[in-house]
């Protein structure tokens, strides 16, 4: 095989590889991204089994052919080398001699049969707008739980139906909640049901800041895997399985003292309360009383601190225990101005919502209330 390629081309498409190749495995073939030059592309694949990576870039192909080499190795070398045309030439003991200006050097490879096969994509479920499957991501990831032995909880939920898409995560102690409608293109007639692992979703991310504003994700499904096509790029994942809790059951029905703050000074007064929070529980009381909110924090450590926000709250007093960090996660999340309390009593799970102009979406998040 031998083929000459732009080095900014190569290291972009290796670049976006990095986040799926697997860096301690007993496997050495997947620390390796596989070559494929064919016509007038090469196709960089990469995987550490449960998630796969397919780009493409222009090249000029002397010779068609398979190899594979180490893919960290392989892209801090090129970062190294000026802006120019690269070429590869793969040598038969399966080492890649590259060219580039006075620099020449020797990569040494494996075989490509022993990388793993990819399937291949299903027919087509959605096309999702790209910037709002990114959107859903990134409102709802910091719910997920990092505990490994609560696999189903290791990812979001994907519901796709004819009313548009949701997305759902949970850690058992907060659940985000996200419901879009999408046009007749986007929402799936059939309905489709998956668990999306953490991992993936982080690939997803890159992925769409690297499409275009206005570009859709081809998204298809399978017994096993997850497909998402963004344009020349596809991701593949495996599918999480076992049951995702019965959401809709968390979700508060009778939540009817509502406090509406700016987000701004909210979070701000949590960040200072919570820097005199215990350091593993997090713990912050927050009190909603006539026309204010007052944030409250102690550790026998640190000291102690107190804020108190503007509200037009004028509800029964309220006095509710948090986790700092899981009240904050939703703010960074949001992009409007206001926050909306929703809150039924001391003992029960409070819940956020963005305040005033909501746009189509339905964004909920549930935190469930600490003792303090």
């Amino acid at each position: 095989m031998e083929f000459t390629v732009s080095k900014n081309d190569l290291v972009r498409e290796l670049g976006l590889s990095q986040g799926v190749v697997e860096k301690k495995t007993t496997i050495p073939i997947l620390s390796n991204v596989l070559i494929e030059a064919q016509a007038d592309r090469i196709v960089l694949t990469a995987t550490d089994l449960e998630l796969g990576i397919r780009c493409s870039c222009p090249a000029k192909v002397k010779k068609e052919g398979a190899g594979t080499i180490p893919a960290r190795k392989l892209l801090d070398y090129t970062r190294l080398l000026p802006d120019a045309d690269l070429n590869f030439k793969f040598l038969e003991n399966h080492w890649a001699n590259i060219t580039c200006g006075r620099s020449r050097t020797k990569i040494a490879g494996m075989s490509r049969e022993s990388f793993p096969e990819l399937p291949q994509m299903p027919d087509t479920i959605s096309e999702i707008p790209v910037k709002l499957l990114s959107s859903m991501i990134s409102r709802t990831s910091f719910a997920i739980s990092m505990e490994e032995s609560r696999f189903t909880l290791n990812g979001a939920l994907l519901l796709l139906g004819g009313d548009g898409m949701t997305m759902v995560a949970t850690d058992g102690h907060r659940l985000a909640y996200v419901q879009s409608p999408m046009d007749a293109n986007g929402a799936s007639s059939k309905g489709f049901r998956a668990l999306i692992p953490k991992k993936a979703m982080g690939e997803i991310v890159k992925l769409a800041e690297e499409s275009g504003p206005d570009s859709k994700v081809v998204f298809a499904g399978d017994e096993n895997h997850l497909f998402f096509r963004f344009g020349e790029r596809l991701l593949i994942t495996r599918k999480l399985t076992g049951n995702f809790p019965d959401y809709e059951r968390v979700l508060p029905k009778e939540n009817t003292n509502i406090v509406k703050l700016r987000k701004d000074e909210i979070r701000s007064a949590i960040e200072r309360v919570s820097q005199f929070a215990d350091e593993r529980s997090r713990a912050i009381r927050v009190q909603f009383g006539q026309g204010e909110v007052r944030v409250f924090s102690s550790s026998v450590e640190t000291g102690e601190s107190e804020e108190s926000v503007p509200t037009e709250y004028a509800g029964p007093d309220l006095e509710i225990g948090f986790n700092a960090q899981y009240l904050l996660d939703f703010l960074r999340a949001i992009q409007q101005d206001e926050v909306a309390f929703a809150l039924k009593d001391q003992k029960s799970a409070g819940e956020m919502r963005p305040a005033g102009e909501e746009g189509k979406d339905h964004y909920r998040y549930v935190v469930m209330p600490m003792r303090i």
